[in-house]
């Protein structure tokens, strides 16, 4: 009984920590401009694909894999996602930002963005699912009564750096004092020579490189990739956010790992068929009973 519970605890871990890193970045953008990017899914798993080809074309150099092979794969992985969420950001949110039109009208647009991803690598790859190739060696241990695998502690050591260096660039460089600017008064921040459109932009490209790290880890951990799986997991990471805090670092990693363990734990006691049924009502619950989430904040509105 002790031995399935601290494996399954460890399980929730690790499945806690997709949602988790991937909420940052829906955290981030909201920060800033109070925006739920809806693509963020689909980016997401644009980067679980942008690691795959990386991943086959450095293996086919680099025989056998290892640190190096994961480790440039991550690079280039990171590169491509941040330019893919800058494009985006300039092609389809800042002109109707500019226009000031409604929010409504943007969040249309970031949802008509997903499927755009989704269908746009259906119809260059095909519906076919592609297998992610081994990078590492899976090494697998015994602690005490639970398993361990060297990728699983990889995912969950990669969640909580992920939080720490995210924290550091919010709380201590001057990007990250420019990012909580704008999220006060991004109209007055111009007159005080800071540059909006440039912090908006390299904020895109930190959220989207944040998918880029949880995408590679998914690939590795969970080795089918298809057009559509960024839908599932990126709708749940956004709701995981929304029940921490979404305006909170914190409150949305924390989030992230409420709904791994509820989704593990659910499994062991019920079919897996009833997963995402109790999974959402519980987080239902949860938002009629604590609407800003466990860490949000009720922010006034100037009118």
């Amino acid at each position: 009984m002790l031995a399935s519970l601290l494996q399954n605890i460890f399980n929730a871990l690790q499945w806690g920590s997709f949602y988790s890193i991937i909420a940052l970045g829906y955290c981030l953008v909201y920060g800033v401009l109070r925006l739920i990017n809806f693509a963020h899914g689909d980016i997401f798993m644009s980067a679980c694909y942008i690691a795959f080809f990386a991943a086959t074309a450095l293996l086919g150099k680099f025989a056998g894999g290892g640190v190096a092979v994961f480790v440039l794969t991550l690079v280039i992985t990171m590169a491509g996602t941040a330019l893919l969420g800058v494009t985006i950001e300039r092609v389809a949110y800042r002109p109707l930002r500019n226009k000031g039109v409604n929010r409504l009208y943007v969040v249309i647009t970031a949802l008509m963005v997903g499927f755009i991803l989704e269908n746009g690598n259906l119809a260059l790859l095909g519906a076919s699912n592609r297998r992610f190739p081994d990078i590492f060696v899976r090494q697998t241990w015994q602690v005490g009564p639970v398993m361990l695998t060297n990728l699983k502690v990889l995912v969950i050591v990669a969640a909580f750096a992920v939080l720490g260096i995210l924290e550091f660039i919010v709380r201590k460089t001057v990007f990250g004092m420019s990012m909580r600017a704008i999220s006060y008064d991004k109209f007055a921040l111009p007159l005080m020579g800071i540059p909006v459109n440039r912090v908006i932009t390299m904020t895109f490209a930190l959220g989207s490189a944040l998918a880029a790290v949880a995408g590679i880890l998914f690939g590795m951990s969970y080795p089918v990739l298809d057009p559509y799986m960024g839908m599932n997991i990126g709708w749940k990471a956004f709701i995981a956010a929304v029940v921490g805090g979404i305006g909170d670092i914190k409150g949305a990693f924390l989030g992230g790992f409420m709904l791994g363990f509820i989704e593990i734990f659910i499994t062991v006691i019920f079919p897996s068929s009833f997963k995402d049924l109790f999974s959402f009502v519980i987080l239902l619950v949860i938002m009629v009973l604590k609407p800003t989430g466990f860490f949000g904040v009720a922010r006034s509105t100037k009118i």
